[in-house]
């Protein structure tokens, strides 16, 4: 799964909340088998890659 969100903005820094969210759904989706692959914030210009950054 790649979970996906805008910051309206246009500011596509993760913030701490974006980097706690993330860790949460990925041991919440693990139970379930579900893996979260990246999570994408989409501010201007081209989208942040949590992956891309090292914050997942």
């Amino acid at each position: 799964m790649v979970v996906c969100h805008n910051h309206p903005s246009g500011v596509k820094d993760a913030s701490e909340a974006d980097i706690d969210l993330t860790r949460h759904l990925k041991q919440a989706l693990a139970l379930v088998d579900v893996v979260v692959l990246d999570h994408l914030i989409i501010g201007d210009g081209d989208p942040l890659s949590m992956v891309e950054y090292g914050l997942m």
